[in-house]
């Protein structure tokens, strides 16, 4: 930690709620989960099943475990998710034939159609933040470098 810094945070009384990175970063996903609440109620998802269904966007044909390590979830939050994901039919759970031990998660043709009615929602959400596309951006490299350091402290 360079030392101004440190000095910074010595001397203001480092108790204070507004003060803490923690609860900015708390409060913030609260608001970005109500924007998406309402634009995901239209697509019968909920927040942490869009982002299954993003992943699975981007490529299909995954593992629970693959699945896991883009969203940093582990096998036993995702299971339920992948589920719920499957009674919707817009999955589908079939255990590897190369390795029984994996479930290798697929796209139904509803899964895949639900891409096209999700197409506007980053648009919204990004108007829904008020701030400029540069703001956008460098705030997600700088959250995205920040999860980073937070994970190497493990």
């Amino acid at each position: 930690m360079k030392a101004k810094t440190a000095n910074h945070l010595t001397s203001k009384p480092p108790l204070k709620l507004d003060q803490q990175l923690c609860f900015a970063l708390y409060s913030a996903g609260l608001a970005m989960n109500k924007v998406y609440r309402k634009l995901l109620s239209q697509l019968g998802l909920t927040y942490p099943q869009y982002l299954v269904m993003l992943v699975l966007w981007e490529r299909d044909q995954l593992t629970v475990s693959e699945i896991g390590e883009r969203l940093f979830l582990d096998s036993a939050t995702l299971t339920p998710l992948l589920k719920r994901l499957e009674s919707a039919k817009l999955l589908d759970r079939v255990r590897s034939t190369e390795d029984e031990r994996q479930v290798v998660i697929s796209l139904t043709d509803q899964g895949r159609t639900l891409k096209k009615q999700a197409g506007g929602i980053p648009l919204a959400v990004f108007c829904a933040t008020g701030c400029e596309f540069d703001e956008v951006v460098a705030l997600k490299g700088q959250l995205t470098q920040l999860r980073e350091h937070l994970a190497n402290q493990e």
